[in-house]
This record gives structure tokens, sequence and C-alpha cells, in this order.
């Protein structure tokens, strides 16, 4: 949303509600900033060779283009710096406004956990977290962090995670979709197993890089096709999840999955029931059908809104996703932020809303906060 929005109409949502935004997005004002923060023995390695992705092309982001930035145009700090470095800009255009009581910060650049050197990506990770906490956390109690891992290296991801499982600025965890093999495998348990024991929900965040597409039907030729694309690359790790068993195997994991939408939901989870009423002799360690599952331990962001024509179409997916299942989240500073005053085009009750805006996420993260 690039519209800036003044005079009257700059109201908040409900003052008495205190919103929860689980989708916020900071930046480093410069790259080289990061530098502050990551161990010495790394520095000549990152000034020299930096960034080396599983992307098949030079250069690409692994986050849709869309705009400068990937941000509105009015996002930009006027101190300098892109969209979402700027923590005193934050407060004054988004935080104070919209009346934000505790935003959940998702970092994706620098692209720290999808290193192909493991090692180095570990020490990113590491580096990321404690840039959260100085630049952010420490200087605004209503923002938390998120712990980036290194997924990859699994001994290394809990590593990280039990270095901050006891610090309140970390809400969660953050996994990237986009892994070297489906994100259910046993290789990556480690991580859920920490993040079971201690309680930590883990975020993933739609995006990210393999060097496979998103789509199995291979590359797309357009951003638009890349972007819808990444909805379906959500859909394929719910399945994986479920029939895994991850799920079934850690029975207190709480998954959040960021901007990936929420339509999808219900007809997979028909689709997997169904086919797991014929195959259930294949997966005899689901004790359940994989519908349940995902009512149970998954959590779902409202950016990017669904907007049917009808709204009564959205309101029947709440309807079987479970109305205390659903975030709020603006995506700020990006394009396609959500505005909460204007977000979820349908009427919901004061109930709906107050669970949406604020009941369910601080429930969901009330251990961490």
């Amino acid at each position: 949303m690039n519209v800036h929005i003044s005079g009257s109409d700059q109201k908040v949502v409900d003052a008495k509600v205190g919103i929860y935004d689980c989708d916020i997005h900071p930046m480093l004002k410069k790259s080289s900033d990061i530098l502050t923060y990551l161990d010495k023995r790394w520095h000549p390695y990152a000034k020299h060779y930096m960034d080396f992705l599983r992307t098949p092309f030079l250069g690409p982001t692994p986050y849709p283009k869309a705009s400068p930035a990937l941000s509105r145009r009015d996002a930009w700090p006027p101190a300098g710096g892109p969209p979402g470095s700027d923590l005193q800009f934050m407060q004054e255009q988004h935080l104070g406004p919209n009346g934000i009581a505790c935003g959940i910060l998702q970092p994706l650049f620098p692209n720290a956990s999808k290193q192909r050197n493991v090692e180095f990506a570990a020490a990113m990770c590491s580096a990321v977290n404690e840039w959260q906490r100085a630049e952010w956390t420490s200087k605004e109690p209503r923002l938390k962090a998120s712990i980036m891992v290194s997924q990859e290296y699994p001994e290394a991801a809990v590593a990280e995670i039990e270095k901050w499982k006891d610090c309140s600025d970390f809400a969660q965890i953050l996994l990237s979709p986009k892994t070297d093999e489906p994100l259910g495998y046993r290789r990556y348990w480690p991580i859920f197993e920490a993040a079971s024991r201690y309680e930590i929900p883990v975020g993933v965040h739609v995006g990210g890089v393999s060097g496979r597409p998103s789509s199995a039907a291979g590359h797309s030729s357009y951003y638009i096709e890349e972007h819808h694309s990444q909805v379906q690359a959500m859909q394929a790790l719910t399945a994986n999840l479920v029939l895994e068993g991850v799920l079934e195997r850690f029975k207190n994991l709480k998954l959040v999955f960021i901007e990936s939408g929420v339509a999808w939901v219900p007809s997979l989870a028909w689709r997997l029931d169904k086919m797991w009423d014929k195959f259930r002799d294949e997966v005899e360690h689901l004790k359940r059908p994989p519908s349940e599952y995902i009512k149970e331990h998954f959590w779902f962001t409202t950016q990017p809104a669904d907007e049917p024509e009808r709204p009564q179409y959205l309101r029947e997916v709440f309807d079987w996703i479970g109305w205390d299942r659903i975030l709020f989240a603006s995506d700020y500073p990006h394009w396609d932020y959500d505005d909460p005053r204007y977000a979820i085009k349908l009427g919901i009750s004061p109930t709906e809303r107050q669970m949406v805006f604020h009941d369910n996420a601080h429930q969901l993260y009330q251990s961490r906060l």
C-alpha cells in the first residue's frame, strides 16, 4: 500500500485492543553494519564472499520483487537508509499511529540462514540475532525478535535456540520454508525438538531460496507467477510436516505460517484427509486425520489477506481454520502492507476483532513475553 493517509483518517483501529502485529521487517542501514555483531573470525570471509546462496540465477532476490526495496514509497526514512532501518521512523509511522502493543520482527536480509557455507550461516544468524536485540528490542519494548537459525546445520541451530531460550526479547524461532530437503525430514527434527522442549513457537515466513522453483511446474517467467507460487511451496510444506509425523512426534509444537495466505488451508486439509483415509496403512505413525493436526498446530497471519468478491467466503475460511488461529500482520514496510484500519474486509464482530488483532497472538506468545 503506497497511499499516505493523513488528517481525520489517522485513527487507531481500537485503542483498547492494543494490536499485535506478527510481521514487521527490520533492515540494516547498510549491509556492512552486520560486521559489528559478526564474530571477527568471519570478517574477511564476509567482505570477500558474503552471499553464496542456492539461487539458480545470478543476483535474484529470494523475496518477490514489486517496488524499490519491496516497500511503500512513503516508508523511506527521512534521515536516510532503506525502509525498515530507522526505529524512530517506524515508531512514528507505524507503531504509534496504529496502536501497536507488540510487533514481531521477521528479518529477511541479510539472508543468513541460507548461506551454503553452514558455519558462516550459523555465525551470521548469531550476528542477526545480536543485532535485533541491540538495535531494536532493547530500545523499543513493543518489539520482539525472532531467533534466526542455520537450519541446514541443526546442531548449530539448536545451540542458537538454547542461547536465547530464556531471553524475553525473542518471541519465536524463524525458519525458511525452502530447505535443502523438505523441512519435515528427520534431519531437521532436532530444531523441532528444541522448539517443543522450550515451548517456543516456530515462525515460517514465505519465501527463501533452495535452488529449486517454488512450483513443481518449474521456474516461472514473471514475478507475478513466482509470487503466487510461493504459496504452493507453503502448501507442500504443510503436507510434508503432517505426513512425516513431525506433529505426532512433537505434540506441543506451534507453527506460525507468515505471509502465506489462508484460503488454501481448508481445501488442502480436505484432500489430505481423503488420501489418508485410503492410504493410512502407509503412514501408520499418523494416529489422526491430517486436518486435525493442522487445526491443532498451525496459526496463520492475515497478510496478504485473501479478498474474494463475497466476503462471506473468507469468513467461511476463518470459521474452518478457527478464529483463534488467525493473527494480524501488517508486513510493514513492504509495498503490500496491510493497514490495520482497513485489513480483513468482512464484517467481523468486536469479539472476533479482539481475537485477531490481540488475543490470539497474546495467548500464543505469552510464555515468551
